[in-house]
Order: C-alpha cells, then sequence, then structure tokens
C-alpha cells in the first residue's frame, strides 16, 4: 500500500510550525523565521541550480519523490475562512503551483476543483483524516500521498495514527507563540524509529519512520 509522508516541516525550538494568523502577505503567519537562511530550490526539481549540494538540500529535495496526490488543510491553500469569495483565488502558487499532482484541500465549504495546465488539480473536500486519505490514495494511483500541511493538519493525521514516514527540520529560532506542532500528542515518539542529523547550519533532520503497528 502507498505510504502517507510528511516532508519538509519546518519546527522553532519551542515547538510551533507557523503563525497563529494567515494573511495574504504571510502565508506562514508570524514565522517567517523558520525559513530565513533556507535555499529551497532543490525541493522541486526545476532544472539544474548553481548551488552546492549540502545536507539540508539532499534531504528537503526528497519532497517530491514518488508522491501521486497531497492532502493540505485550508490555511495552506489560503487566507480565506468560511465560505469562499468570489475574489478569483487559486493558491499561493500563481499559474504552475509545484505539486504537479492532483491535491486534496481540506474544507467544511464545497468549490468547484481547480485545474492547471503542468498537472496540479486542486480538489476540495469536506472529509476527515481517514475519508481524505482513502480519496487521496485512489486519486495517487499506487504512488504516495504527501501531507502537506499547516501544523494543525499535519497533528491530525498524527493523531489519527495515519502517518507513516515523517521529516522534521527543527530550526534554532524560538517563535514565542504560533500554531503548535506537537500539543496533545504526548508519547507519540514511541510509534516511530527517529533517525537525526544535524547540518552546518544549525538545522536538525529528523526522519520518522512508523514501526510495524
Amino acid at each position: 500500500m502507498s505510504k502517507a509522508r510528511i516532508h519538509n516541516l519546518f519546527v522553532s525550538t519551542d515547538g510551533f510550525a507557523a503563525g497563529d494568523e494567515v494573511t495574504l502577505d504571510k502565508p506562514i503567519g508570524e514565522a517567517g523565521a523558520l525559513f530565513r537562511g533556507f535555499d529551497g530550490r532543490f525541493i522541486h526539481g526545476f532544472g539544474p541550480v548553481d548551488a552546492p549540494f549540502t545536507l539540508d538540500r539532499a534531504l528537503t529535495s526528497t519532497w517530491g519523490q514518488g508522491i501521486g496526490a497531497e492532502i493540505m488543510g485550508r490555511g495552506k491553500f489560503g487566507p480565506q475562512t468560511g465560505p469562499w469569495p468570489e475574489d478569483g483565488w487559486r493558491g499561493w502558487w500563481g499559474d504552475e503551483p509545484p505539486f504537479m499532482t492532483p491535491v486534496f484541500v481540506l474544507t467544511h465549504f464545497e468549490r468547484e476543483p481547480i485545474e492547471f495546465d503542468n498537472g496540479t488539480v486542486f480538489h476540495f473536500i469536506d472529509a476527515g483524516p481517514a475519508e481524505a486519505l482513502e480519496v487521496a490514495r485512489e486519486a495517487a494511483g499506487g504512488l504516495d500521498v504527501r501531507i502537506g500541511g499547516g501544523p494543525t493538519s499535519v497533528r491530525q493525521f498524527l493523531e489519527a495514527d495515519l502517518v507513516d514516514t515523517m521529516h522534521v527540520v527543527n530550526v534554532p529560532v524560538v517563535l514565542g507563540s504560533g500554531k503548535a506542532l506537537w500539543q496533545g500528542l504526548a508519547g507519540i515518539q514511541d510509534r516511530f524509529d527517529i533517525d537525526s542529523i544535524s547540518g552546518a547550519n544549525g538545522y536538525t533532520h529528523q526522519i520518522w519512520n512508523r514501526r510495524a503497528r
């Protein structure tokens, strides 16, 4: 069976993975320090990159390998809340979203799918974690499903014990507030085998692999 995977989940030293409030100008709220100094050009594989091949870039570049669909929370798609406004919003990524697969946006409000020429199709579904994963696996055609965030959605999938592999990047910054990743997940580490490695810039990468159930 395909795996449910989390990749490139940046978390502060005090456990926050996004700011409290998403706005048009701040897609992750007041948590921009999580990505300060991070070069993500290797992640999407859009051709050669004139930069050294570092540990951080090697690990984050696995983001798209073997992925057939993504699930994301509504806040990752955009800052709107409530019924969808008629504002023409098509996501943060312009006309070429990097996903190039079906993407299932979790929302309580109906909306017609949005399709792009590069293969990205946003579907808007009202579903819990287990149902959403079943739908995404069918669309993925045997490939893996990426749980794309934000932290609230990631936490829901972890609470439901649906995550097989998780890549967490611990960043040496203190945010003080925001969306907590680990809240309510005491003892979750006992479900996983965890490898950890640090790079020269202070990021610590953890690879969590679910133990046999």
